[in-house]
């Protein structure tokens, strides 16, 4: 891939590679813009198959978590960072306070956080070396239960439009991915009387929530086409394409995975099938929201965070008003809302 190229293509500002080989450490930091205030996105810790992934992977998120930003409200740009390896045999307090120093040398332009494969105690040690970090132990903690509350909030949003109510009682939600993130939407749902059908690449994990949640296990092959009401992405980005859109059972999807489509295309297919797409940085901001409310002043309140996650429901409602009123998909409506918020920015 083409470094410049593809900055272009994004729109990004700033593309970093880091290294340090006394650690093992390799990893992309990208800001993709800093219009509406410094960027913030997580760090994602992921055996990546080639440097190519990894970019490809970085530009997707940190353009994706400027839109974020921007439609939660926050005055926050975005920017992502992705460590390219094993975390389960690189990680450890040293490596994380030699990431930190690269952290630092934005100088405040990046703020990190929690994302795939990293936790609150990996940012205490990151914090160690830097202040530009958020989601940390002392204040805020794991962001996990606001996205989950985000998401949620989204579904049934969006289930309000689709079933014409926003109750998900009795709806079968086939749920991809039980990390933390997901596993947390999948308690929410089953409190809700909602069926749930889950896959996860760890078996355990899989048999906790058949034992704990009434589960039905789905094959990994199997989950993007069974039978459902509602689909919901919670693993890795760029699920869904033109080439296998057709091909699922359901009628809505929303799920906690960022970036589920591969790109517009995908979002116009789903929108011809009439499949309600629910644009992840739309519904799983709760996190970030958490994270953002803690950069500020230091002012964290969980109860005007929560407030806050909550409004994530309106603001769903907002993407599909401005789908149906411009006759476009909502991948395209929730891009266009949030494009607009950082134009005024600029302004």
């Amino acid at each position: 891939m083409e470094v410049i190229q593809a900055m272009n293509g994004y729109g990004h500002e700033r593309i970093t590679f880091v290294h340090d080989k006394s650690v093992g450490l390799d990893a992309i930091i990208a800001l993709h813009s800093t219009v509406l205030g410094p960027a913030l996105g997580g760090t994602r810790f992921w055996n990546y198959a080639s440097e190519s992934d990894a970019l490809f992977d970085v530009l997707r998120l940190s353009r994706g978590m400027t839109f974020k930003n921007a439609a939660a409200g926050l005055k926050l740009g975005g920017g992502k960072a992705v460590i390219i390896g094993d975390p389960a045999k690189l990680k450890s307090r040293e490596f994380f306070r030699a990431y930190g120093k690269f952290i630092d040398a934005f100088g405040g332009a990046y703020y990190t956080a929690e994302d795939v494969n990293t936790n609150a105690t990996d940012i205490s040690y990151i914090n160690e070396l830097t202040k530009y970090v958020s989601g940390t132990p002392e204040i805020s903690g794991n962001p996990s239960p606001f996205t989950a509350r985000g998401v949620y909030m989204g579904m049934k949003a969006g289930a309000s439009v689709k079933f014409g109510s926003d109750s998900l009682s009795g709806k079968t939600v086939a749920v991809q991915g039980l990390g933390s993130v997901g596993y947390l939407l999948c308690e929410r749902l089953h409190k809700d009387g909602a069926n749930l059908k889950v896959y996860d690449i760890n078996a355990a994990v899989m048999e906790k929530a058949v034992k704990e949640l009434g589960a039905v296990p789905v094959a990994g092959d199997e989950i993007l086409t069974t039978e459902c009401d509602i689909f919901s992405p919670c693993a890795m980005g760029a699920v869904l394409n033109t080439n296998n859109v057709g091909k699922l059972r359901c009628k809505l999807v929303a799920g906690a995975a960022n970036n589920v489509l591969l790109d517009a295309a995908a979002g116009d297919a789903l929108s011809s099938m009439d499949v309600l797409y629910l644009p992840d940085y739309i519904i799983n901001a709760g996190g970030v929201i958490n994270c953002g409310m803690e950069i500020p002043n230091g002012d964290y309140d969980v109860d005007v965070i929560n407030a806050k996650v909550d409004q994530i429901y309106d603001t769903t409602l907002k993407i599909v008003a401005l789908s149906k009123e411009k006759q476009i998909s909502t991948y395209r409506a929730a891009d266009e809302y949030a494009e607009g918020i950082v134009a005024a920015g600029k302004k």
